[in-house]
């Protein structure tokens, strides 16, 4: 590889070349920096390589330029709650004079030291002792967690940081997730507060910001440019891989080429996982969309369906970000080359 491309397919890392979202940056910055936000939780959801965890990545860099932002990072497979309390006591540790009794995490497990004394704390009475602190002092706390997951683990904490809002705490929440571990969540019983919450569904990029990243990384003229970014089809993967292999291969490749390579790549990468995350119904429906625009009465005749029936499909599909429905009575797959890749599935 060329030195210097200035793309990459390393997830969750914000790219040398980046498309901004500045409509939902701002929504999430503006409302967690509000005198009183109108919400301390955001909900991103979106397919696999539709860019979630570049999108919170960014938000949470904005607020490490400000000293008054405590950033937490958790691992969804850890336990979260104990995670949460380890991380902010290694983040105070930055803060010499924010502790006053000096916290300090013993050697054999999660018992805290206060004033030189062997005083054992569980790891919500830690996390609470040190966001009261952390409030006193006029300092945020905003957590991030990547592709959530609808289990006890998530249960459990989602519970405590509903306790930790009430209590009036500076402690915010940023989650990510595929559509159907975002739903399941949020239709929880026990997690009520996260159907109020506020959710981001990530909408393809924009066409006009891929074409002139294009246009001036290639050097090409406006058509040219145009005509690579309509291939991506505003994927945010589609957007990395290509310019990672145009960049690299421009000059002693053909254009079809170089989309053989990105095929392999959309397959390797994500569109093998999405594939086996369908059911069989939705897979065939898939199939049935051969063009740009295919006729929903096509789809139905073809797989002897209703119109009814195939309306719960399309609202499944649309939702996990599968197809798209440009106009009454047609559907098109919303992943750019995913025709021609999911046929050798079968």
């Amino acid at each position: 590889m060329k030195k210097g491309n200035p793309f990459t397919l390393t997830f969750g890392k914000q790219p040398n070349e980046y498309i901004s979202r500045y409509e939902n940056t701002d929504t999430i910055l503006s409302t967690f920096e509000a005198d009183n936000p109108v919400s301390q939780a955001y909900l991103i959801e979106g397919i696999r390589g539709s860019g979630k965890t570049v999108l919170m990545t960014s938000i949470a860099n904005e607020l490490k330029k400000n000293t008054d932002w405590i950033v937490i990072d958790l691992n969804s497979t850890q336990s979260l709650i104990d995670d949460c309390a380890m991380r902010l006591v290694d983040s105070c540790k930055k803060f010499p004079d924010l502790l006053k009794q000096g916290f300090n995490i013993s050697v054999a497990g999660f018992g805290i030291g206060v004033n030189g004394n062997e005083t054992p704390k569980d790891s919500i009475s830690i996390i609470d002792d040190i966001l009261s602190s952390l409030k006193k002092h006029h300092k945020k706390v905003v957590i991030t967690i990547d592709e959530v997951l609808h289990d006890d683990n998530m249960r459990h904490f989602a519970s405590q940081f509903q306790i930790f809002v009430r209590k009036d705490y500076p402690v915010f929440l940023i989650m990510t997730g595929l559509y159907e571990n975002i739903y399941a969540i949020q239709n929880d019983p026990a997690l009520t507060f996260l159907l109020r919450t506020p959710k981001i569904h990530l909408e393809p990029l924009s066409m006009l910001q891929i074409t002139k990243q294009y246009a001036e990384i290639f050097q090409l003229d406006q058509d040219k440019a145009k005509n690579l970014a309509q291939i991506t089809k505003g994927y945010a993967f589609a957007f990395q891989a290509l310019g990672l292999l145009y960049y690299e291969h421009r000059e002693e490749m053909e254009l079809n080429e170089i989309l053989s390579k990105l095929d392999d790549m959309l397959d390797d990468f994500v569109y093998k996982k999405i594939w086996d995350s369908l059911s069989r119904q939705d897979k065939d429906v898939v199939l049935t969309i051969k063009k740009e625009n295919t006729k929903v009465s096509d789809i139905c005749k073809k797989l002897n369906m209703t119109s009814s029936v195939f309306s719960k499909y399309r609202e499944r599909l649309m939702k996990r970000g599968i197809i798209t429905s440009p106009q009454h009575g047609y559907v098109s797959l919303a992943l750019p080359r995913f025709e021609s890749i999911a046929k050798n599935y079968e």
